[in-house]
């Protein structure tokens, strides 16, 4: 029997998702080990293992592939335990680095502080050369004075060394010479040169990323050597792919080579895998929400294409290469309850994480927490967290909440934890605003694909509160973004920038747009084939930073290739003005406004083989399923009432119920709302609809 994994490395929780050559899947979950998080990894490959009644090699060696994604690189700049980096830029623009791009984050704050560099300044070293915007070289490379550089940089033992000259995207000559001489002399520092990495304008933005791409680069090239060379010793003898952050997974080395374009490597799972199960009825668009222990994740999707953006942050630092556009607060089952200089109770974003945990936990946690809540509301069972295998203690969840809220507010604990349970929501439900209403998108338009271990308790009410009529919640949700992993393809971004006006095309420069979009195209195409995809299963799409002449920001707009191959940069400028009026309200298309091209885009995709979703619903009437009836507290009503608990892997197929209800299944919890209706379909999908109403489809 051959087998699939897809890991996913939480804050809380590792995931793993196993799928054999029959389609079934099977879900796995073992608490994260943040000292080293492939400890977790093999304790979940054992546990596999020991499942099937086999050793660890023999189940490793029937492993054909291992889609991992992995928060090494995140937790590295969250915790800023990155690699000793070393900076060389051009003279002159020593300290862009602290200047960023001189705008206030918050406008109006003027104690805000910008975060420290990633490399203080003695370690930014200035360099003489110089190119101007249009490529042309004024000042050669001066070997002498870099050498100098790389004397010094030697003598502090740097780890990594980061290269960003002035408009090398124009041309690359000095950072060529540059990286040549860092080979020579600085053999075994990890380097980033920012030509090869992001060749596009925005110095700030360029820099910024090139720091990050080295400041990550050696952890995450150390964890991925570490963890191959285990499996290989364990006999792995299968293909070993990393997640990105733009939503497709590539080769290890390539990820260590590009460390940047992992920072969200977990996360980007998430929309990929809401597409396929969205698919399943259907749905071209969805939102996908993903509560886990620690944070809340959010993603739109549109046309079965997750939103990608290029101008991201982690930790407030840029990063410019692309990333699915993941909105993130502090919201999960271990978020805590506090209460600020007003009085008032607020929730997160600080959590009690995997160690020491909520207080039911009891590992140590005596901070109340969401699933603190929910524990003393009835939506969880204490005697069957994980299946039964992690018994919660109620009793330290009440004296936690107790002791920490409810006494200094003077409130009871069932009015905290109703109180923990509808300020979370509400945090939610706003983070879904944030890139549904904000960009222009009406959420109720959209299904809710719910994923993560705490996100079917509180999915009814966040959607409730949108007015969001369609909630769909896999079978899998609990570990989502490992399934995503699994249902990857291979990508690659690339980028090249062209400055021009569009709306009034020079002949030549459509010319060079063409060349650029077909050298990038071919650089893709034989990537792809490099890395085993055949020929009829790569795709490319295209795309232009534009903008009307004279803005800042710019929108990221399709072309076809027809378009490109015939010139028709009407029918793009139209859409560039239709994309702008749903984002920002308004368009000067009527005004004959000058349309400007910034930077061309090519999204190269191997389309990978991927378990297919079967039918593994039971037969039968459903009464086997009723587990009895518990008291719930339901906001509506403010109050308990008994509702009935079933059994969520003992449904079968067809069965509907109508709300108020609890579905418990080993991995996660569903709580239906008196408002909704909950049908299970042939795939072990839990849909609920508003009002019972008939599933739209199409």
């Amino acid at each position: 029997m051959a087998y699939s994994i897809g890991i996913d490395v939480g804050g809380t929780f590792t995931d793993f998702l196993l799928a054999d050559a029959y389609g079934n899947f099977t879900v796995y979950k073992v608490s994260t080990t943040p000292h080293n998080p492939s400890e977790g990894v093999f304790d979940g490959l054992a546990a596999m293992a020991a499942d099937k009644g086999l050793s660890l090699e023999q189940f490793i060696g029937r492993v054909e592939i291992i889609v991992h994604g992995t928060t090494v690189t995140t937790n590295a700049v969250l915790t800023g335990s990155g690699a000793k980096t070393a900076l060389l830029t051009t003279e002159g623009f020593r300290d862009a680095l602290q200047m960023r791009r001189g705008i206030r984050e918050e406008q109006y704050n003027n104690r805000y502080l910008a975060p420290p560099p990633l490399v203080p300044r003695d370690r930014c070293c200035p360099v003489k050369e110089r190119v101007t915007v249009s490529g042309e070289v004024l000042t050669e490379l001066e070997v002498k004075s870099f050498k100098e550089n790389l004397q010094f940089l030697k003598e502090e033992q740097v780890e990594a060394i980061a290269v960003c000259f002035l408009h090398a995207y124009a041309n690359d000559g000095n950072e060529k010479k540059a990286k040549t001489l860092i080979r020579k002399y600085l053999p075994g520092v990890y380097l980033t040169i920012s030509s090869e990495l992001l060749p596009q304008v925005r110095f700030y933005d360029r820099l910024s990323t090139t720091v990050l791409n080295s400041y990550v680069g050696p952890i995450l090239q150390d964890y991925l050597e570490n963890l191959a060379r285990r499996l290989d010793d364990s006999g792995f003898q299968g293909v070993l792919l990393i997640m990105q952050s733009n939503g497709g997974v590539t080769s290890p080395r390539d990820a260590s080579r590009n460390a940047a374009c992992t920072l969200l490597s977990g996360p980007s799972a998430g929309p990929v895998a809401g597409i396929a199960y969205a698919d399943t009825h259907k749905f071209p668009d969805c939102i996908t929400i993903d509560m886990g222990g620690t944070s809340f994740d959010v993603a739109l999707v549109k046309e079965r294409r997750p939103l990608v953006i290029t101008d991201g942050s982690i930790n407030r630092y840029r990063s410019s290469v692309p990333m699915v556009a993941i909105h993130t607060i502090g919201a999960g089952g271990g978020s805590i309850g506090w209460i600020d200089d007003m009085g008032l109770l607020r929730m997160g974003p600080q959590s009690a994480g995997a160690i020491p945990g909520p207080a039911c936990y009891r590992r140590g946690g005596n901070e109340p927490t969401c699933t603190d809540a929910n524990l003393l509301l009835g939506y969880l069972n204490k005697d069957y967290f994980l299946g039964g295998k992690m018994p919660l203690d109620f009793k330290a969840a009440w004296e936690a909440i107790g002791e920490k809220l409810a006494r200094p507010l003077g409130i009871e604990e069932i009015d905290v934890a109703a109180g923990m349970f509808s300020i979370i929501n509400a945090n939610m439900a706003d983070g879904i605003r944030e890139v549904s209403v904000r960009k222009g998108f009406d959420p109720r338009e959209f299904p809710l694909v719910v994923a993560g271990g705490a996100g079917p308790i509180h999915a009814g009410m966040i959607a409730l509160e949108l007015e969001i009529p369609t909630i769909l919640i896999p079978r899998e949700s609990s570990i989502f973004c490992a399934a995503g992993m699994l249902l990857s393809d291979l990508r690659h971004d690339y980028v090249r920038s062209l400055n021009t006006l569009l709306s009034h095309l020079p002949a030549g420069d459509l010319a060079a747009i063409q060349e650029l979009f077909k050298a990038m195209k071919e650089e893709g195409h034989r990537q792809l084939l490099a890395e085993g995809i055949r020929a009829e299963n790569i795709e490319h799409t295209f795309s232009g930073d534009m903008r009307y002449l004279g803005q800042y920001h710019e929108i990221n707009v399709c072309f076809t290739e027809e378009e490109i191959m015939i010139g028709d940069m009407a029918q793009v400028c139209r859409r560039f003005h239709h994309d702008h009026d749903r984002l920002y309200g308004y368009s000067l298309e009527g005004e004959g406004a000058a349309v400007e091209l910034v930077n061309l885009r090519v999204s190269s995709l191997g389309i990978t083989d991927k378990p297919r979703f079967r039918n593994c619903c039971l037969a039968g009437d459903g009464g086997a399923a009723l587990r009895g009836r518990r008291p719930v507290y339901l906001p509506d009503r403010k109050d308990f009432r008994d509702v009935d608990v079933w059994d969520g892997d003992r449904l079968p197929q067809g069965t509907k119920l109508n709300g108020p209800a609890i579905i418990e299944q080993v991995n996660t919890t569903i709580f239906v709302p008196p408002q909704y209706e909950l049908e299970l379909d042939e795939f072990g999908n839990f849909i609920m609809q508003l009002g019972g109403a008939a599933c739209a489809r199409g």
